[in-house]
């Protein structure tokens, strides 16, 4: 018998107080297309046959680390450590929620603390909060955040911000005053940040490495911002490149913001996300989600607190830096644990051997006709430009058991101008016999099409 709690005489009721003739009218603003009438699935079945039914259409995926893998563009294949799963599946980790009673529980705050302590030093800031959802949603309340301190509503997104990080910010700021000015993305031509600062920006967001894999120093754009009173804002997608290349702290950013998937995270699908949020101590107070603090107990003891919450549900909502109502404390335990296994040197050697994989690859794919690398210079993913549309030729590669990367074209379906480009990564996952499979495999495929 089923459980049906409420009457029609309720749900009419409702309807009538919030002025709604039907329950589908709550779902008008979701497009027509994005909607589905029914799921064609059976009222019930037993166990096993779900069991059956379901290991038949899991069957259908590949597998990250069947195949030679190449894909990138914001989640990445990476080695995680059998200690990380086994530690964070642990009732008292898998089981606990972030606590209403917090110095109670000793335990999660210390993990907070040291995965905070973790996520500053790798971003070169002077704090960072103990996580977001994800990057892109971090990135939006970096905008946000910025608008607050310098008190002004022009958000600069750089052609090179991830498109779905671009996207959630766009978002965020729609129904505010806050004026995103979102640059054209372009692979090859350097985009002219410095001349569009002005004395209205309140921040400039950019990404390093880039969406198309180009490494940048921001210092001199850092610099330009400051002189005229805006922030810049960093984003970044692989936090591997910060075992290796210049800290944004180091250039000069106010404000990191990055997805710590890579680190201690599968990939699961494209979710959950992991998102990092650092920042300057003098912009503390105006940072989103929490921050744990290390203190003394009565005794003398270390000890830990929840220093800082500035979110809805702990105070006034008009007094809120963020109304988003928890953090990723799960999979920041997976990044932190990660992080310790690796420790300092493991870390940069992680991200020597990363940078030195994509280095070899490129050099592969340049001996192929026709086949361009993008990037000036990179860390473990690089731009390509193919002779033929990159969506095809994925297509056909895939048929041959690689997955050859990402085409920029799904993620800018629009501009005809990069329907050619392929994003390919390559990290400590890839092997050399990976590498030759895909360029070889891509020779002949080129080669078939131009026939």
């Amino acid at each position: 018998m089923r459980y049906l709690p409420l009457t029609d005489t309720d749900r009419r009721a409702m309807l009538d107080a919030i002025g709604a003739e039907s329950v589908d009218d709550l779902f008008r603003d979701v497009p027509q297309a994005a909607r589905r009438d029914g799921f064609d699935l059976p009222s019930h079945k037993g166990e096993l046959a779900v069991e059956r039914l379901l290991t038949k259409m899991a069957g259908r995926n590949v597998p990250a680390g069947s195949v030679p893998f190449f894909l990138g563009a914001g989640v990445y294949r990476h080695h995680i450590p059998a200690a990380v799963d086994h530690l964070i599946q642990r009732g008292e980790f898998l089981t606990s929620y972030t606590p209403y009673q917090p110095e109670v529980s000793q335990g999660t705050l210390q993990y907070l603390f040291e995965f905070q302590t973790q996520v500053a030093l790798i971003t070169g800031m002077e704090v960072a909060n103990a996580s977001m959802y994800d990057g892109a949603t971090g990135c939006a309340e970096a905008a946000i955040m910025a608008c607050r301190i310098t008190k002004r509503r022009r958000v600069l997104l750089s052609g090179s911000l991830h498109p779905h990080y671009r996207s959630v910010t766009e978002t965020q700021l729609r129904f505010t005053d806050m004026k995103p000015e979102i640059l054209p993305p372009d692979p090859i031509a350097i985009e002219d940040l410095l001349g569009r600062v002005d004395s209205q920006t309140a921040c400039v967001v950019v990404q390093n490495p880039s969406f198309f894999g180009c490494l940048t120093d921001y210092t001199t754009l850092a610099q330009a911002c400051h002189e005229v009173g805006a922030l810049l804002v960093v984003a970044v997608t692989e936090p591997v490149s910060l075992g290796l290349v210049k800290s944004p702290g180091e250039m000069g950013a106010d404000i990191v913001v990055a997805e710590g998937q890579s680190i201690g995270v599968g990939m699961n699908f494209g979710g959950p996300g992991l998102g990092l949020f650092a920042t300057r101590t003098k912009y503390l107070r105006q940072m989103p989600g929490r921050l744990c603090g290390e203190t003394v107990d009565a005794d003398g003891k270390r000890g830990w607190v929840l220093t800082l919450s500035t979110r809805e549900q702990h105070i006034r909502r008009e007094k809120a830096t963020s109304n988003i109502c928890t953090n990723s404390g799960l999979c920041a335990l997976a990044f932190s644990i990660h992080m310790s296994l690796l420790g300092e040197a493991g870390f940069t050697r992680l991200a020597e051997i990363n940078h030195a994989n994509a280095v070899i690859l490129a050099e592969k794919m340049t001996r192929l006709p026709n086949v361009k690398i993008l990037p000036r210079s990179f860390f473990n993913e690089f731009a390509v430009i193919l002779p033929r549309p990159a969506a095809l030729v994925v297509d056909r590669l895939a048929e041959e058991g690689i997955l050859a990367g990402v085409p920029a074209s799904r993620f800018y379906p629009t501009w005809p101008e990069l329907e050619d480009v392929l994003l390919v990564a390559a990290t400590e996952t890839t092997t050399p016999e990976d590498m030759d499979a895909l360029v070889t495999a891509l020779g002949a495929v080129l080669t078939e099409e131009k026939q």
